[in-house]
């Protein structure tokens, strides 16, 4: 039944995904659809699994992993000022957003802070995929998202440890919470600076097969698996293993021999699975619900990251690329919609309809850029899927 589940996903990824790309839409828009389509929401074909989890996990990675191969670090620097307002806009707006919300549909203040927190978090997994079917991965607007990402990422977490530490009656020690983001960002410069070099070096003469993409991906998984021991996201570490190999000689062949791995199986998973948590089921209720919390949703993200842009000195259809690019939550959101759900500070009834907002942004998001970014795509080099 395994095996049936991989065809089904591989081919109806493929088929989606093209028929989206001759409409003129991001290919991935009908992957992600698609999901949903042939998931436990409607047809039912593939249902989800642990297996399917894992190899999604490694999709995600693999696709932060090449955004930071392609992604230039003088770039990521010279984009720092624009990156931290951008973040701290699509922090503000959704926070503010979200509190009020809450209180206006009768929530305690603690329970409205951490919605509002849970409409801060940004993944930009889904935006690199859009960005790269655009032609745009290597824009100038692409890097202040990426750079805004990370941001975004560092300082939910720490929001979320400062939430939980006052309102979620656990022990959290907030000082340690940002002394071990500070240090897996040392280890990140470390390995940027020196030890992706010396590591590949070191790895790539092995006569063994692929010696040189196997040096690649360990050290994908291992910062990976680094940034969540500090309490940072995996795709964090992964797009940072990216830039570190960016900086060597290796880059271009890693990027080349990496992509076939990539698209050919992992990262169609990890489209298909998104549409895996959406359910319909006792919707029809809580639709005005939902239609709040999208509105909320993507206006305060759009508005706050985009307003943090063009303060920095971005043009208006740059400006609104980049707070599209930072609309969808992704899988941080979920995250923090889980931990919200067993410590109590976010009740069942709103739990479901949050995951469909979640996948609503997500779906938006490709659609967003497109309208936004997409008529920069002739000016901009092809880049290989």
């Amino acid at each position: 039944m395994f095996y049936l589940t991989i065809l089904i996903i591989l081919l109806a990824t493929k088929l989606a995904g093209d028929l989206t790309a001759r409409l003129g839409q991001p290919a991935v828009v009908g992957k992600l659809l698609v999901g949903i389509i042939i998931g436990p929401a409607m047809l039912g074909w593939v249902e989800n699994s642990h297996m399917i989890e894992e190899l999604s996990e490694i999709g995600v990675l693999l696709l932060m992993f090449m955004a930071g191969l392609e992604t230039n670090i003088e770039d990521l620097k010279r984009s720092f000022k624009s990156s931290t307002a951008v973040a701290l806009g699509g922090i503000a707006l959704p926070m503010l957003g979200g509190y009020l919300v809450g209180i206006a549909i009768g929530m305690d203040s603690s329970k409205a802070i951490f919605l509002g927190l849970l409409l801060s978090a940004t993944s930009v997994s889904i935006s690199v995929q859009s960005l790269k079917d655009l032609g745009l991965l290597k824009s100038k607007e692409s890097t202040t998202m990426l750079g805004a990402a990370i941001l975004d990422d560092i300082l939910v977490v720490i929001l979320l440890a400062f939430v939980m530490s006052m309102v979620g009656g656990e022990e959290v020690n907030l000082a340690m919470v940002i002394g071990y983001k500070f240090i897996f960002f040392v280890i990140v410069a470390l390995f940027i600076w020196k030890i992706a070099k010396w590591v590949m070096n070191w790895l790539a003469p092995l006569r063994v097969t692929e010696a040189i993409i196997s040096a690649g991906l360990i050290l994908c998984f291992f910062l990976a698996y680094v940034a969540e021991q500090f309490g940072v996201a995996g795709i964090i570490g992964a797009f940072a293993a990216g830039l570190a190999i960016s900086q060597t000689d290796y880059k271009h062949e890693v990027e080349h021999k990496l992509q076939p791995i990539a698209y050919t199986i992992f990262v169609p998973i990890f489209f298909v699975s998104v549409g895996f948590s959406v359910s319909f089921k006792g919707l029809g209720s809580q639709i005005g619900l939902l239609i709040l919390f999208f509105v909320v949703a993507l206006l305060t993200k759009l508005i706050g990251s985009g307003l943090g842009a063009r303060l920095t000195g971005y043009s208006r259809r740059s400006a609104l690329g980049i707070g599209s690019g930072m609309v969808s939550r992704g899988e941080v959101a979920l995250i923090i919609a889980t931990i919200g759900l067993e410590s109590g500070l976010l009740e069942r009834e709103y739990f479901t309809v949050l995951v469909i907002v979640v996948i609503l942004t997500t779906l938006v998001t490709p659609l967003l850029l497109k309208a936004t970014l997409g008529k920069q795509q002739q000016n901009q080099p092809d880049i290989e899927h």
